[in-house]
């Protein structure tokens, strides 16, 4: 994949072009500092991936992607999480947050190569939500103490529902949001989620141990509501010894 920089600074850009040399399917054919560079570049290259830095000056990195007509697939880099939702709305394949570690790079690579039918191929504008993009990705963000917070669905222990909001804990602490266990189920993985009662949904990765009608999950034990425990031993008899 033919591959173009554009961030103003030239650490970021040093950082970028040291991971994409690790890549042998990636290829970097410009580094540009704004906007007017990225666009010169864009009518003299073929690409087929940008990373696009969000603060630049005299055009935003959201200004400049709104204005292409048939944008490459994209991957945010920037140290400002609050453009998340409208980035992901633009049909970004990534949003990666400055520091960037090579493996969460790696990550991102990932995703534009998996599969061809990724979330950067959306054009501007399509009629994907936000919701239905963020279920593509390995993480979410979730609205909580008026931020909005990134959250690797690997760090989830368990959500607790409590009324209309939702409680997530993770390493970090808990994470609380106003939102409904149905509408936050439906964003989930399904592979790597379980509802296991009205009240609670659980990592199945994080399962310790699971005795009676209990599991114990990051030190915690959880109830199985009954309508759900059939559903949850079909997933631990399959990899049970």
């Amino acid at each position: 994949m033919n591959v173009l920089i554009v961030d103003d600074e030239p650490l970021a850009q040093e950082v970028l072009e040291t991971y994409i040399q690790k890549f042998p399917n990636l290829q970097l054919v410009q580094k540009c500092s704004n906007a007017v560079e990225a666009h010169a570049a864009l009518e003299q290259h073929s690409v087929d991936l940008m990373f696009l830095d969000i603060q630049m000056p005299q055009i935003s990195g959201l200004d400049f992607l709104k204005t292409l007509d048939n944008p490459p697939k994209v991957i945010f880099t920037t140290a400002f999480s609050e453009y998340a939702l409208e980035g992901f709305e633009l049909g970004v394949v990534d949003y990666l947050l400055k520091p960037i570690s090579l493996e969460r790079f790696a990550k991102a690579i990932h995703k534009v190569t998996a599969n061809t039918m990724t979330v950067g191929s959306t054009p501007v504008g399509g009629n994907k939500s936000v919701e239905s993009v963020v279920t593509t990705q390995d993480f979410i963000f979730v609205k909580s103490d008026k931020k909005l917070v990134k959250v690797f669905f690997e760090d989830i222990f368990y959500i607790e529902g409590l009324k209309d909001y939702v409680i997530l804990h993770t390493p970090n602490g808990r994470l609380v949001t106003l939102q409904t266990m149905k509408s936050l189920e439906a964003k989930l993985p399904q592979e790597l989620f379980m509802r296991i009662h009205r009240s609670y949904i659980i990592n199945i990765n994080k399962i310790a141990v699971l005795e009676g009608n209990m599991v114990n999950v990051n030190k915690k034990n959880i109830p199985v509501g009954k309508n759900y425990r059939d559903n949850l031993l079909t997933i631990v008899n399959k990899n049970r010894l």
